[in-house]
């Protein structure tokens, strides 16, 4: 018997749609673990390192909160509490959906795909670490975008192909019908 069999969708015993989902997310959560890995052991915390002068730095920064700083209080534990069980629902609630679509639908599988693997990526950081680490800093003159990281990057692209997947699905089909 073979590893593989093209008719049936099927690859060493996982099926084609599964494997979509888990490799990407699981390229998502390595990149992202490795990247935050190495940038705690170069750069100091609150240190910031240029890469491309007037845009671009590597920061070692900590956030307590959500995406882009925000609810990032010190001393509000409660808050923290909530962002783990949240982020644990919204990881089940992913995998529910996927559960629940077509076989037949690679685009939306790979969207939901890069959102699970940055959910997970920062749901690691904040079990392990209380925070999450960012380090991505980009910047215009004195007008800094709030600093992010591997898994925010994933999660706003799988949202992103979500939507315009959904979006020209929806208008093909009703072009066919």
């Amino acid at each position: 018997m073979s590893s593989s069999d093209d008719r049936s969708g099927v690859y060493f015993g996982v099926k084609k749609t599964t494997l979509l989902l888990l490799l990407p997310a699981l390229a998502v959560i390595a990149l992202d673990q490795s990247s935050k890995f190495v940038l705690a052991c170069t750069v100091t915390k609150y240190g910031s390192v240029p890469v491309i002068k007037g845009l671009f730095n590597l920061v070692h920064v900590r956030n307590r909160g959500m995406a882009f700083g925000l609810m990032n209080r010190p001393g509000q534990t409660y808050k923290y509490y909530i962002l783990v069980a949240a982020t644990a629902c919204a990881i089940a609630l992913l995998l529910f959906w996927f559960r629940k679509m077509k076989d037949e639908d690679p685009k939306i599988t790979l969207g939901l795909s890069l959102i699970l693997g940055g959910a997970v990526g920062n749901f690691i950081d904040r079990i392990r670490l209380g925070e999450v680490i960012d380090f991505l800093d980009f910047y215009v003159g004195s007008y800094h975008w709030p600093a992010f990281n591997v898994a925010d990057t994933a999660i706003t692209i799988g949202i992103l192909w979500l939507v315009v997947n959904t979006l020209f699905r929806k208008t093909s089909e009703g072009r066919k019908g």
